[in-house]
């Protein structure tokens, strides 16, 4: 689960720096900082598009997976506080012997 979370992590940042450049070409056309041209134009509004989706689409499932560990880590720690666990050389019983 902790690689997939990560996985989403990075096509997150991934897709927030497509919006961005994808805005960032497109304003840059608007207000005549570089020459518009048809293809840079599709290619920033595809960039700002699939970035949003690809943001949306792995943020839900980054939530889903963290939900999930966090479940997963929870019940781990119920189940090792249900055992019963004994300290080795301390208490009131023999203790074993030590190496150095």
């Amino acid at each position: 689960m902790a690689e997939t979370i990560e996985r989403c992590r990075k096509i997150v940042l991934m897709s927030k720096i497509a919006i961005a450049v994808g805005g960032l070409l497109a304003l840059a056309m608007a207000f005549g900082e570089i020459w518009f041209d048809p293809t840079v134009m599709i290619a920033a509004i595809t960039g700002v598009i699939g970035g949003a989706v690809l943001l949306g689409s792995n943020s839900s499932t980054w939530d889903e997976k963290a939900k999930a560990l966090q479940a997963a880590e929870a019940e781990r720690a119920e189940l090792i506080s249900e055992i019963d666990l004994r300290l080795v050389g301390g208490g009131n019983g023999p203790s074993l012997p030590r190496l150095h």
